[in-house]
């Protein structure tokens, strides 16, 4: 199995896909380092693409699964 479909699998402990998992874990850091305010959706995809190669199209994909549970900003 390609590494790109593994991280496509979803967690069977919370359903979460690696990709998702990357980018939560991203906006956690990005949100401390600004002091909990929201943070810029461009600035996460920056931050994100430092760890995995999504295009902009399966991040926003990603975003919108999350719905109301993050809090991003434009």
């Amino acid at each position: 199995m390609s590494s790109k479909r593994i991280d496509d699998l979803p967690d069977v402990r919370d359903g979460l896909a690696r990709k998702e998992r990357i980018i939560l874990y991203c906006l956690d850091q990005l949100q401390k380092e600004r002091e909990g305010r929201n943070v810029p959706t461009a600035m996460l995809y920056g931050r994100v693409i430092e760890y995995i190669d999504m295009s902009p199209d399966e991040f926003q994909g990603a975003l919108t699964k999350f719905g109301d549970r993050v809090s991003f900003s434009d």
